[in-house]
């Protein structure tokens, strides 16, 4: 099979934020695998040129994908789940190799080094939480990718300095050392929520419709809470409480989107749109997300933020000659 230098899977590919920048960056995603069938739609609805795959990549032998794709890939990317690893969770394993190799989403990881072993990518690049390396897990990742013939780097990447409205520390596992350009400064709240109408029940802006109402007593905090302090807390692994239903500052870069988390607009008592959301992690207003509400939240916080992949991708180029 021939080998394009820009061609591209998605493994765990969500609403589609890390082929999104790749995309923008001049790349062909040729596949993409997500078992949330939510989260296929609005892949398919944004990447209708790409084959996409609503399954659990476990039941996916590689050879069964090889003659799906028909020619040999540049790059494979992906994100498995980060619940089994993220200190957000508060029944996450407590020995950090049992979540590797003993927790069933968690394992998932080990799923995505199966297929780089098979397809044998000239870049791979895993996207997770900082904690997929704490305690053991570096030297076993390490160990794992060497035996599919790969030595690793464990780059830790900020998307606020790549362009990214919010702040999120990741770790991205790859082949090659990550040294993507940065941007000379940051973006704000203000600056990315500035332009936007007012919610309405049939906007012009998709996914701009109003969001779920707050209670009564959590609106009534609301009103009193001040930029960046949060409504409530909720609890993490090892009892770490967790601020949710932040006051956004308008002057400062968001906090962390997760698919769990839900923001108070910095002048308005309400809770950000959908689109606001999206907005945060640098999503262009044509991408369009499907299902639930709940599901479209998930999908933006679950995603890689588009800016930041984009200057992962662009950083690849320059590897693969492109």
């Amino acid at each position: 099979m021939r080998r394009n230098s820009l061609s591209t899977v998605d493994l765990f590919a969500g609403g589609g934020g890390f082929s999104r920048g790749f995309e923008e960056a001049g790349y062909r995603i040729i596949a993409a695998v997500d078992n949330d069938r939510a989260a296929a739609i609005t892949y398919v609805a944004n990447f209708p040129k790409t084959i996409t795959l609503a399954e659990d990549l476990r039941k996916i032998a590689c050879s069964d994908l090889k003659k799906i794709l028909k020619e040999e890939i540049s790059v494979l990317i992906g994100s498995p789940p980060c619940e089994p690893y993220t200190g957000a969770n508060p029944n996450r394993r407590k020995e950090p190799l049992k979540r590797l190799y003993e927790d069933p989403e968690g394992r998932l990881v080990l799923e995505f080094i199966r297929f780089v072993d098979c397809l044998q990518p000239e870049v791979f690049i895993m996207e997770n939480v900082p904690a997929l390396i704490d305690d053991g897990l570096k030297d076993a990742l390490t160990h794992e990718f060497r035996t599919a013939g790969y030595e690793t780097f464990f780059n830790i990447l900020r998307a606020e300095d790549y362009g990214t409205p919010s702040h999120r520390v990741r770790v991205f596992v790859s082949n090659i050392k990550l040294v993507p350009k940065k941007k000379e400064r940051r973006v704000s709240v203000k600056e990315a929520l500035s332009d936007l109408p007012p919610p309405s029940p049939d906007p012009v802006i998709p996914n701009h419709d109003p969001p779920p109402n707050l209670s009564k007593g959590k609106l009534k905090r609301a009103a009193r809470t001040k930029w960046g302090a949060s409504v409530i807390r909720f609890e993490g692994a090892g009892g770490k409480l967790i601020p949710n239903l932040i006051r956004l500052h308008p002057r400062k870069v968001a906090p962390t989107v997760l698919g769990s988390s839900r923001f108070i607009h910095p002048y308005e008592n309400r809770l950000l749109t959908v689109r606001e959301q999206a907005r945060l992690m640098g999503f262009p207003d044509h991408h369009i997300f499907y299902g639930g509400k709940d599901q479209q939240y998930n999908q933006v916080g679950e995603a890689v933020p588009p800016p930041l992949a984009r200057a992962i991708a662009e950083y690849v180029k320059t590897f693969l000659g492109g």
